[in-house]
């Protein structure tokens, strides 16, 4: 049984993908570095300028209704 944060996880990155269309490619070099400095997925894709401010605003938006 797949626990609850990784289905969330799960369904960030099809959000990531399908509504923001952010690159497979952006979000596993994102994932790498969370895994190398631990941090939010979305502050992470932000920081090295792979989404918007605006974007990452729609992502928190999302993660809140979710």
């Amino acid at each position: 049984m797949r626990d609850i944060a990784t289905e969330r996880d799960d369904s960030l990155i099809r959000f990531l993908q399908n509504d923001l269309a952010v690159s497979q490619d952006s979000i596993k070099m994102a994932l790498r570095h969370c895994e190398q400095d631990p941090g939010p997925l979305p502050m992470v894709l932000w920081q090295y300028g792979l989404i918007t401010l605006e974007q990452l605003e729609k992502i928190y938006d999302w993660m809140e209704a979710a």
